[in-house]
């Protein structure tokens, strides 16, 4: 990381920064420019980052201007960061999903979180890279690859994929990029991400953040989230994404010390969970270190419970891992039939918006018209391109859906809330007729199913990094908890950072690597 006037600022905290520039030890314009020569010196090697900010400087000197007249807007002020290339920013940049064909495309306003961190006075760096369409187009693909920005790697080894599809946005934390970043959820798409780059990562309650802006995927499970360094700074960026929205709570007041844990009752989901996590033999070393915190979580004075299981878990988690298909025989209880339904509606919506669209692209049929003629740079034939074997097969999915709400859409969408609430999580929450402080998960376990568990839910889940396994790539521990209840998210989340300090840099493993990086259900 390039000194800042003589200062090392590599993994220092919002908090920090602030300290810095509030002494006048550098400017924003210098702290921004050191964030872009850290783009400049890492992206072409992991893809990170899709487009850089050209007005990022101007910005960042007039609140150098600002805060010369003691004028600083908020915590943010002056702290420069990324938002995922599916939130849209009216500027001289893109906002495409990773596409082609939504290059030049004009969005009418800045997503709402965006203009909310712009009043903070925060620093728009750029757009960070996703798996294209936020992993929507195919079943089996090349995780972190858009035809936009290439593919982005893991910084801890990089022959191994980052985590889909909010990539670029964690690896940008990870590697000091830039000092925060959002992404957007349906289904794992922050905490996955955070969790494999070793970054605090909060994934909100569903309703709770604005996705106005944002290009849609299923409006029942969407989400922004935020991605940090540490509990504290993902909550200053929560406190500000939230305000003037649904909530004026200041989430920052929940951080705790290990203190905390004094007293506090945790479950861990047996079955479907960490019943899979042991006994899948690459999560080996993430198993065994997962036991050894909640040891320590013990030993802090907390109560762990174990068996504290989904009544619903194998009607709602497949036994084959993260899967949202399943069960593929019955379309009338899967959360795909409710994905691939409103994504048809929702992106005609969002295009429909656009001010500027040189490709007329208004609707999936165009989307997948686009692919299919320009196939040899979007695969929207199987075969064509290697980062999309089977080409685009969920857009084809979801376009024989032609968007129709009928009856197994609405039976589908009731029965994977009830299934992943009152029979889901808010059973395993009260346990025994004891009310949890939350739920205790490992978040690699088979590709994410407890993140599935929580997104069909529409509940909050955290991230908090814990170390790295045999294969170089970081981990962390999740906490899931009910509606609207991240303040103790946060609570806990910053007690068990505090208790074990287990953010490392990544090591750049692999540095050389050039492969593609396939997930989902391959050829038969």
């Amino acid at each position: 990381m390039p000194t800042c006037c003589g200062i090392d600022i590599e993994d220092l905290s919002i908090v920090q920064l602030q300290q810095y520039l509030a002494h006048g030890a550098f400017s924003i314009r210098a702290l921004t420019s050191c964030y872009l020569e850290r783009i400049t010196r890492l992206n072409p090697l992991l893809r990170a980052v899709i487009e850089v900010n050209p007005d990022a400087l101007d910005i960042a000197d007039e609140l150098d201007k600002e805060r010369a007249m003691e004028q600083v807007r908020s915590p943010l002020h002056g702290i420069p960061f990324l938002v995922k290339d599916n939130i849209a920013t009216k500027d001289r940049m893109h906002t495409t999903a990773g596409t082609t064909m939504l290059v030049g495309a004009k969005v009418p306003d800045d997503a709402h979180v965006v203009s909310l961190l712009r009043s903070a006075g925060a620093v728009l760096l750029g757009h960070a890279n996703l798996s294209e369409w936020a992993s929507m187009r195919s079943s089996y693909y090349s995780e972190a690859y858009s035809s936009r920005g290439g593919q982005c790697r893991n910084p801890y080894n990089l022959a191994y994929h980052p985590g889909g599809s909010s990539n670029g946005s964690a690896v940008a934390v990870a590697t000091n990029m830039c000092a925060f970043s959002l992404g957007t959820e349906t289904d794992g798409s922050v905490v996955f991400p955070a969790d494999r780059n070793g970054v605090v990562g909060i994934k909100p309650t569903v309703g709770l953040v604005s996705c106005q802006g944002v290009i849609p995927e299923c409006s029942s499970l969407d989400t922004v989230g935020t991605l940090a360094r540490t509990v504290k700074d993902a909550a200053i960026v929560l406190d500000c994404i939230t305000k003037s929205f649904v909530s004026e709570q200041q989430y920052t007041s929940y951080i705790s010390g290990q203190e905390a844990l004094e007293g506090a009752r945790f479950g861990l989901p047996w079955k479907g969970v960490w019943e899979m996590a042991s006994k899948n033999k690459s999560l080996k070393a993430q198993y065994s270190r997962l036991g050894e915190v909640i040891q320590r979580i013990k030993d802090a004075g907390a109560e762990v419970i174990e068996n504290t299981d989904f009544p619903s878990a194998e009607e709602i988690i497949s036994p084959k891992g993260w899967d949202w298909e399943f069960p593929e025989d019955r379309p009338h209880q899967s959360e795909f039939t409710v994905v691939k339904t409103e994504f048809y509606n929702h992106l005609k919506t969002y295009l429909a918006g656009l001010t500027s669209n040189p490709n007329n692209i208004h609707s999936l049929e165009d989307v997948i018209a686009y692919n299919m003629k320009y196939t040899e740079k979007e695969g929207g034939r199987p075969g064509t391109h290697p980062a999309w074997p089977k080409g685009q097969a969920n857009f084809e999915k979801s376009l024989e859906s032609k968007g129709v709400m009928d009856d197994t859409y609405y039976k589908a969408l009731a029965y994977i809330r009830r299934k992943s609430r009152e029979e889901g999580i808010d059973a395993a929450l009260s346990c025994g007729g004891l009310q949890l402080d939350g739920l205790l998960v490992p978040v690699q376990a088979e590709t994410g199913v407890a993140c599935q568990v929580a997104a069909k839910a529409g509940y909050p889940m955290i991230t908090v990094p814990v170390g790295v396994d045999d294969q170089g790539i970081a981990f962390g521990i999740g906490i899931i908890q009910t509606s609207r209840r991240e303040d103790m998210l946060i609570k806990y989340g910053s007690a068990i950072e505090s208790l074990i300090q287990g953010r490392t840099r990544p090591q750049f493993l692999n540095i050389h690597a050039d492969n593609y990086m396939y997930v989902g259900d391959g050829p038969k």
